[in-house]
């Protein structure tokens, strides 16, 4: 068994370091199609980048063709620049219906010299206010950068670069909501300034338009769901994102994280006492 975990772990960190010089082989077409705002997208790059505009008439999104119950997602991505305000850039896994399960990388824009910050949010069967804000530490706009979400059993982690920005464990045994529905990736631009940018108040400059926002890497690391095939079997060890390594955060990725809340989160929901005077209980385990 020691020996079996120490194959899997070796695969995970190869794995895991050549992911993004994999995503570059890989064309937008093989794994995504465009879902909206058709006249809205370019590609570039015989399909390994993709561009999506957004002005006054529309945005536009593309989502992968299959759906998944497990994995490692990524996108490289460049946001749109200068004044941003009001434009939402969006990557993010989500299921269908009602009671859906979503997990959210949101770039929320700004005003040109002025931070954007990165919104995460978790939703289990249709519930979701569970936000938390971080001030990114670069300029997103000026180059491409990762942004990767861990799925499995145990724990979502939201990645920028490698750096674990946030973890919302598996709690169900206390009634905490957890992903479990097969979700398909997306992503998209959209027109988000009623609430986007300073809760509302600043509004989106359509002088600037289009917004332009780029996307690169189009492999998928994640347990497809074929047809009727048992998200069950999505669990499975088979795939390195389940194993034990990926249960929990190791001591460095710990202290990256605690640095990237102490230095960089603006909003926590789990902090806002008018919102919740008592706090959810998956805030009281942090």
């Amino acid at each position: 068994m020691e020996y079996y975990s120490f194959l899997l772990g070796l695969l995970a960190f190869f794995l895991f370091g050549r992911l993004s010089a994999d995503a570059d082989i890989v064309r937008f077409d093989e794994n995504y199609e465009i879902t909206w705002g058709y006249d809205h997208v370019l590609l570039f790059n015989q399909g390994r980048e993709v561009q999506l505009s957004m002005d006054i008439s529309s945005g536009a999104g593309f989502g992968s063709k299959l759906r998944y119950g497990s994995g490692f997602f990524q996108m490289r991505i460049k946001l749109p620049p200068k004044d941003s305000a009001g434009v939402i850039t969006a990557f993010y896994l989500t299921s269908q219906g009602d009671k859906h399960d979503e997990l959210d990388l949101e770039f929320l824009g700004n005003r040109e010299g002025k931070p954007i910050t990165l919104q995460t949010n978790v939703f289990a069967d249709g519930v979701g206010n569970r936000e938390q804000r971080i001030l990114l530490w670069f300029d997103p706009t000026a180059n491409f950068h990762t942004y990767q979400i861990l799925w499995n059993q145990h724990q979502i982690v939201f990645y920028v670069d490698n750096v674990p920005i946030r973890v919302f464990k598996n709690n169900k045994n206390i009634g905490v909501g957890y992903p479990s529905q097969a979700m398909q990736v997306e992503a998209s631009l959209w027109d988000g300034d009623s609430w986007a940018t300073d809760g509302g108040k600043t509004k989106t400059n359509w002088s600037m338009a289009p917004f332009k926002a780029h996307f690169q890497g189009f492999d998928i690391g994640g347990c497809p769901i074929i047809q009727n095939s048992n998200v069950q079997e999505c669990y499975s060890p088979k795939y390195w994102w389940n194993s034990e390594k990926y249960w929990k955060l190791d001591s460095k990725q710990q202290i990256e994280l605690e640095n990237v809340r102490n230095k960089y989160m603006s909003y926590d929901y789990c902090s806002d006492r008018p919102r919740y005077p008592v706090p959810p209980p998956e805030c009281l385990l942090q």
